[in-house]
């Protein structure tokens, strides 16, 4: 989770393309230049050990855009994919 969070505060979407499940990654991913993600909060996490094949991350992560500040609360799934942790889906809070 932190390395995608990263990854959408560096606008590396070449990354988050690579890091996400192949059953649900989309063709383009288009991210916001405009958008500064600001921190990431994990706010639970289930699963997602060595002998695990899913888990689940809760968080919240602050940004600002033209708006003005904002939070994305997710709750977000994961799964092994190639022996790699990739993101499936999530439900926004």
């Amino acid at each position: 989770m932190r390395s995608r969070f990263s990854a959408f505060a560096l606008g590396d979407a070449a990354y988050l393309r690579r890091s996400w499940a192949s059953a649900t990654r989309p063709a383009v991913l288009d991210l916001d230049a405009g958008t500064v993600w600001r921190r990431l909060q994990i706010v639970d996490a289930v699963g997602g050990g060595a002998a695990d094949a899913e888990g689940v991350v809760e968080f919240r992560a602050s940004y600002r855009d033209e708006e003005g500040a904002g939070l994305l609360h997710e709750r977000s799934r994961f799964v092994r994919e190639g022996g790699r942790w990739v993101y499936l889906d999530g439900d926004v809070r």
